[in-house]
């Protein structure tokens, strides 16, 4: 009787360390070893969350039966972890979170091809995430700051929440199929020649983009928020399909090396219109359509020629400053007084200090921004609507995390 109470214990106690620890069934398995993670990948699913202990590695593999993850798996403020990796894994029900893990050099998983979301941080060894021929084809949000990657090409997602891809200083290139952003689009501060492709996307709610040398976005129809181009290196902007920007706003903020913006399909802007500080930018010509602006009008810059030929509502205030002679774009745009504009109305040239104020016309309201909205307003250097967004795109993470 004693043996059988002890064999019993026994039985128990290797439960308690081992099996419960790396279960199929359990809330949390957590991984402390390379063993665990084989004993883990002998599961076809997880029923709950996977998580790589701060202190396993370097090389944590879950190929084998492992195919579903309902919760996370994540692997958070590991030094240790070279490699992850799995030949089987398919889908991660939750967030695939790596976060402060500072050696892992490859991530491998060819298979996967569903997630709940990404969130990567702090990646300083990871040049390439390596996915099937699909890649990852579904997830709510994808957040990717502060890596070394190079690449992120293999996620294939037709439809997000948000994205949000910054300060990723060896990203160079960046080609998404992504069709539709329900959300937030916030990309900024990743390497100095970053090219984004976005071929197939159609619609957006927000779009933040900073510090890219080349963004293409030929589908895009529409955008439901606002549409945001602050300290950029490209030299031209055309999206032929936009027809409207139903409730936020436009604006080109500091990007020294554009000369031609071409949107002309847009008829209307919800919000307010900005153009500011886009010193090589002679001519604003491309808006031959715009006849709606829901907010102000705020265009400063070394202009020779500024013409909106189909402005027809102008709620807000309007304000056409120059460095340069304007008089003959001033004289065409004088018609505005009154008629279209309902709220203050400014053209003059010749102003030295036109490319100072980089403040966001007020989307709201007759009289433009306030003295405290300039003084609150991003220099070149520091984009206040990025940060805005990026606070609220946080949030977002926050609870969903």
């Amino acid at each position: 009787m004693f043996c059988k109470q002890l064999l019993a214990a026994a039985a128990a106690l290797s439960m308690v360390s081992g099996a419960v620890g790396v279960g199929c069934d359990g809330p949390t398995a957590t991984i402390r070893s390379a063993a665990d993670a084989t004993q883990l990948a002998n599961c076809a699913s997880v029923d709950g969350d996977v998580i790589v202990d701060k202190n396993a590695g370097p090389e944590i593999d879950l190929s084998g039966k492992l195919k579903e993850i309902s919760g996370d798996l994540r692997a958070e403020n590991n030094g240790l972890l070279a490699t992850l990796r799995s030949d089987s894994l398919q889908t991660i029900g939750g967030v695939f979170a790596l976060k402060n893990a500072t050696h892992i050099s490859t991530l491998n998983f060819p298979k996967l091809n569903e997630v709940g979301s990404i969130d990567w941080s702090t990646l300083n060894s990871l040049p390439e995430p390596t996915f099937g021929t699909t890649g990852i084809t579904k997830a709510k949000k994808v957040v990717i700051a502060d890596t070394f990657i190079e690449s992120i090409n293999g996620i294939n997602v037709q439809s997000l929440a948000d994205m949000d891809i910054n300060n990723n200083r060896r990203l160079t290139k960046f080609s998404s199929s992504i069709k539709s952003l329900s959300n937030t689009l916030y990309v900024t501060a990743n390497g100095l020649n970053l090219t984004m492709e976005m071929p197939n996307l159609e619609w957006i709610a927000n779009m933040t983009i900073a510090n890219v040398t080349s963004f293409s976005v030929p589908s895009l129809h529409t955008v439901n928020g606002s549409m945001r181009f602050d300290s950029n290196y490209f030299e031209t902007f055309n999206a032929a399909n936009l027809t409207e920007i139903k409730d936020g706003d436009l604006s080109f903020v500091s990007n020294p090396q554009l000369t031609n913006i071409t949107i002309p399909a847009l008829k209307r802007i919800g919000g307010g219109f900005t153009i500011a500080n886009n010193t090589a930018l002679e001519k604003l010509d491309g808006f031959g359509k715009l006849n709606e602006i829901g907010g102000a009008v705020k265009v400063r810059g070394s202009f020779t020629q500024v013409e909106l030929p189909s402005l027809k509502d102008v709620k807000g205030a309007f304000e056409v400053v120059s460095t340069e002679d304007i008089n003959k774009s001033c004289d065409e745009l004088k018609s505005l007084d009154g008629s279209v504009v309902q709220g203050h109305y400014d053209c003059k040239g010749k102003v030295a200090d036109a490319n100072n104020d980089t403040s966001s016309a007020s989307s709201e309201g007759s009289e433009g921004s306030s003295d405290d909205d300039k003084k609150n307003a991003a220099s070149p250097n520091v984009v206040s609507t990025s940060l805005v967004t990026l606070a609220a795109l946080s949030g977002v993470m926050a609870a969903f995390l």
